[in-house]
């Protein structure tokens, strides 16, 4: 069967094609300036690093010698390497500790702030400036609280009422949570802020009908706030997710991976395989280890959005 545009005249296609040509060279033209410097911009610096990365992970590079092609053979001797069996447990393990202690508290914060009828831009703006104030300073501030003698804040509180101290910092079973919690005040603030946005856009006639039926502010939360705000959760949720898979400033600036490696994180081995194995590093580690990661979350994401696809779009 023919197509419609075999159907019309020849003077229409001929006025199609006219008018297609000076759409692109009036409008699609001045476009494509105006998109250019950021093509470039973007290209230069996002997309070309990725193909130095790809090219780099299958050779023995340390950026001062020639480079040498091996082929996998970065991706079998990370692989092979017991401090990536060991980075990626402590990885997973800050994920879990972030997921149960940093993504509840933002939710019962953005609540309890949303209920708030006087001041909400003053505790906003109070939730919100942990993440005006730079990684360095918010960890050299809390490696402060971390002292693990008599005289630090957080063990001084403790000596209070009658418990400690504790190693915080130096021992290998508190550091990593102890990480945990610099880094969810550091970060929580932004996604409070996002749930505030959300909670705006819930309609107060749901919680007036609530109110009337008698339920509690649990039933409300479970029942009214959550659903609402479904979308955003399952967004920040990933967002999280994948943060938490790289964790490199804390536990460099913190501990340097230690005590014992129990804080070393694939990004911080990362580092290591780029600046602290031989003279000049081994680059050709780093790219191999970094495209690992970032094929793993994208893999991850993928799989999440699509598992989490129906329970967004579902009422």
């Amino acid at each position: 069967m023919s197509s419609i545009s075999d159907a019309l005249p020849v003077s229409e296609h001929v006025a199609r094609r006219g008018w297609l040509r000076r759409r692109l060279t009036r409008d699609g033209l001045s476009t494509l300036v105006f998109l250019l410097p950021l093509l470039v911009v973007f290209g230069l610096f996002a997309w070309f690093p990725i193909l130095r990365a790809l090219v780099m992970s299958v050779q023995e590079t340390n950026l001062v010698s020639t480079p040498t092609f091996v082929g996998l053979d970065n991706f079998a001797t990370v692989i092979a390497d017991p401090q990536f069996r060991m980075a990626v447990v402590n990885t997973a393990w800050f994920a879990f500790l972030a997921l149960v202690v940093g993504f509840p508290i933002p939710i019962i914060l953005a609540v309890l702030m949303s209920e708030v009828r006087r001041g909400r831009g003053i505790y906003s703006a109070l939730a919100y400036l942990p993440v005006v104030v730079p990684p360095v300073v918010s960890v050299l501030l809390w490696r402060f609280f971390f002292d693990a003698s008599n005289n630090g804040v957080f063990n001084s509180i403790l000596r209070a009422v009658g418990l400690g101290p504790l190693p915080w910092l130096q021992s290998a079973a508190t550091a990593m949570p102890s990480i945990v919690i610099e880094a969810t005040w550091a970060n929580a603030g932004a996604t409070v802020i996002i749930y505030l946005a959300a909670l705006v856009s819930v309609p107060p006639e749901l919680y007036d009908a609530a109110d009337v039926d008698g339920a509690s502010v649990w039933q409300k939360i479970r029942n009214i706030t959550l659903p609402s705000i479904r979308n955003v959760l399952f967004l920040t949720l990933i967002l999280q997710l994948i943060a938490t898979a790289q964790l490199f400033t804390e536990p460099l600036l913190f501990t340097g991976g230690g005590p014992n490696n129990s804080t070393l994180t694939v990004l911080l081995l990362i580092f290591r395989y780029a600046f602290q194995n031989s003279l000049g590093g081994d680059y050709g580690l780093a790219a191999a280890l970094s495209l690992m990661l970032a094929a793993f979350l994208a893999v991850f994401t993928a799989g999440y959005y699509r598992l989490t696809r129906s329970w967004s779009t579902s009422s």
